[in-house]
């Protein structure tokens, strides 16, 4: 994509991947993705904020010629991660005279991940400022959003503030800002799909984060995924509920079902919750894509696995789920499992609850059925709902 211009010294220099699906060999991408990097043009020096994937370098070299950028004084690096440093020894070729501007931690991690000389780097502390001129950098760190060396670049002259990581979403598009309606939908839905994924497990730090945003004012916000954000409060905002411990009354039903015994279970249980008015939203995991999950894992009060014994313990997706849930940390106030058993399912309970052991929430009465269910079964599953139910209510503020 060509260069673009976000304010009046700063310009979008990055890369699109448009076609990319699969992110850390983990996080789906729907949207694609973007690698965002960003020329900071002063009077006097240039500083290029961040680079791209390595097989994308090309892109970036063509925008810097496009730009005309003739000379780089300064390569910042927010964070060493390679979708964001990768292509640093590409620029320090080309640009030998640069400096790689970072902090303390994140030096020594880029020295482990692309192996750069100590010479080539500029170390910088919280709260420093760098001249350009006319414009200058001022560095803050800001620790687990999403690795502890990731810091932020602020350029007060132009309000703008580059966050790396921090506020991102995974969105291949040639509109730069979050400005029309169809594209501030898109990013809504995809800044939250990246803060479940990646984000949520540091909602402690986070809010720390955005005290201090509050405080700087940004005009901008130019992350290193996706868009660049000119509606600030409307994203910090947005932020601000997720990482608070408020939820909606919302019950997700993640189950696996071999023999369609779990299946009947998680149907009725939904119907009963869907009387009781309550949301809910059942996930059949071998189907399911795990973002939309997470994403509900966001805001949700209260999370029922559901799974048939298999093995002496849950259905293997079932496990992968709640391992990667553990790793979430979401703000769940309530855990229940329910599911069919043939002879020991007290087993596959025991499991499900190991595994989620990070997890600060209330655990229910978990409901087993052997078998297929009979008439009794559905009427614990039926009050089993009603007690989830009015909990939910009770606690939700969203």
């Amino acid at each position: 994509m060509a260069v673009k211009q976000i304010s009046e010294r700063t310009y979008w220099v990055g890369a699109i991947d448009w076609d990319r699906v699969l992110f850390d060999e983990l996080v789906t991408l729907p949207e694609g993705t973007s690698y965002n990097a960003y020329i900071v043009k002063g009077s006097e020096k240039t500083a290029l904020i961040d680079t791209v994937e390595p097989h994308k370098k090309e892109e970036l070299f063509k925008n810097l010629k496009e730009l005309g950028i003739e000379r780089i004084d300064y390569i910042v690096s927010n964070h060493a991660e390679q979708d964001h440093s990768g292509a640093i020894p590409d620029v320090l070729k080309a640009f030998p005279k640069a400096k790689v501007v970072t902090n303390k931690k994140c030096k020594q991690m880029l020295q482990d991940l692309l192996h750069l000389p100590e010479e080539v780097f500029k170390v910088i502390d919280e709260g420093e400022s760098l001249s350009l001129g006319d414009r200058s950098l001022q560095f803050f760190m800001a620790p687990w959003v999403h690795w502890p060396e990731t810091m932020f670049t602020w350029v007060p002259e132009e309000k703008v503030l580059f966050t790396c990581d921090f506020l991102g979403s995974h969105i291949a598009t040639s509109e730069l800002f979050d400005t029309t309606d169809e594209n501030r939908a898109k990013v809504y839905l995809e800044t939250k799909r990246y803060y479940a994924e990646i984000m949520m497990p540091f909602r402690n730090f986070i809010k720390k984060h955005l005290a201090l945003i509050d405080r700087l004012g940004p005009e901008i916000i130019a992350p290193s995924h996706g868009v660049v954000i000119k509606d600030v409060e409307f994203m910090t905002g947005a932020y601000k509920r997720w990482v608070s411990d408020e939820v909606k009354p919302m019950v997700i039903i993640p189950f696996v079902s071999m023999h369609e015994s779990t299946r009947h279970m998680v149907e009725h249980l939904t119907s009963e919750l869907s009387k009781e008015g309550v949301i809910v939203r059942p996930y059949n995991l071998i189907t399911a894509d795990l973002g939309n999950v997470a994403m509900d894992l966001v805001d949700a009060a209260a999370v029922v696995i559901a799974s048939p014994t298999v093995l002496a313990g849950a259905h293997p997706a079932v496990i992968s789920f709640a391992y990667l849930t553990n790793g979430l940390r979401p703000k769940t106030k309530f855990l229940g499992v329910i599911g069919s058993y043939g002879w020991n399912g007290k087993v596959m309970v025991k499991h499900v609850q190991e595994t989620l052991k990070n997890i600060k929430a209330q655990w229910l009465e978990p409901v087993l059925v052997k078998g297929l269910p009979r008439e009794e079964d559905f009427n614990r599953l039926s009050a089993f709902a009603k007690e989830l139910a009015e909990k939910v209510k009770a606690v939700s503020t969203l």
